[in-house]
């Protein structure tokens, strides 16, 4: 396992970039040392209390269940998802009304000087600016789009359809944030079971969605979906991991004021696709490793 910090000096592997440090540029010739390995034999201590801890304690993290089937988690565009991010997109997804609702969750839930994970990310994570973090580490599929990230002070790139493991240490993040992106993993068993295990105790897990989507690039569980199923596979995607707390989900709809007026066969085919609407829904599936904290 590599520590973050030695992630940087690491030269390329497979199909996962090296993390970028804004600051310093990648360039071999001053990466510093490569991080050393030592091995550490475990402690077996034969007693009954040890035991059942070290057994409850490895049950935590592991899938309990698969939520989708074969058939759910295929996608209409089959080609490689790097193919289809090759080109950057800097452009917001969502409506500003979701953006300022998701700002104001992340002012509400994520601790100043907390490291945090953004998983699926862009050129933007809608975190809020007068707060200060300890550190920003970035993922997603365009290197252009994530180096344009101002909030990010560390980014890699990798496509969690193909391989869902994540070169970070156990209990890395306090917080791990994934927008407006779910809907495209087509093994989110083992993806949150990631997330659980870089989270740290008390770490806090934010899913957030609305009804936009690339519909060719969905998984057809999602496609199908209305609303209300949507939020119900993004709630069973947390349950079926040993050691989330019960899933909070957050609503925020358009009032009927907000909506357009336009009934029109277009534009309800074109709202039907998430390609536009009065205003854009808010939806937030949040859930913590092992317990919610209680801060002062």
């Amino acid at each position: 396992m590599i520590s973050l910090e030695g992630v940087s000096s690491i030269r390329k592997t497979h199909d996962m970039l090296p993390i970028h440090s804004k600051p310093k540029p990648w360039n071999p010739s001053n990466a510093p040392n490569p991080p050393t390995f030592k091995k550490i034999l475990p402690l077996k201590i034969s007693n009954t209390w040890n035991e059942n801890k070290e057994a409850n304690e490895s049950k935590a993290g592991r899938i309990k269940r698969l939520v989708l089937t074969n058939e759910g988690r295929t996608k209409l565009n089959t080609f490689p998802d790097r193919e289809f991010y090759a080109y950057p997109r800097f452009v917001t997804h969502v409506d500003d009304g979701f953006i300022a609702t998701l700002t104001d969750l992340y002012r509400k839930r994520l601790k100043p000087g907390s490291e945090i994970l953004d998983l699926m990310s862009s050129w933007i994570s809608h975190l809020p600016n007068e707060v200060v973090y300890k550190r920003v580490v970035g993922h997603g599929l365009n290197a252009q789009e994530l180096a344009r990230n101002s909030r990010m002070d560390y980014f890699f790139v990798k496509d969690l359809n193909q391989d869902q493991k994540l070169e970070i240490e156990d209990s890395s993040f306090d917080a791990v944030l994934c927008t407006v992106s779910v809907q495209y993993l087509q093994q989110p068993e083992k993806a949150f079971a990631e997330v659980f295990r870089v989270l740290r105790p008390g770490g806090v897990f934010i899913v957030s969605f609305s009804n936009r989507l690339f519909y060719e690039k969905a998984i057809n569980a999602w496609r199908d979906g209305t609303a209300y199923s949507r939020v119900q596979l993004v709630l069973q995607y947390f349950q079926c991991i040993e050691g989330f707390t019960q899933p909070e989900v957050i609503r925020k709809l358009p009032s009927a004021g907000n909506s357009q007026d336009d009934k029109s066969p277009f534009s309800w085919f074109m709202k039907w696709l998430g390609l536009f609407s009065g205003s854009d829904p808010f939806y937030a599936v949040i859930a913590y490793k092992n317990f919610k904290p209680v801060y002062d």
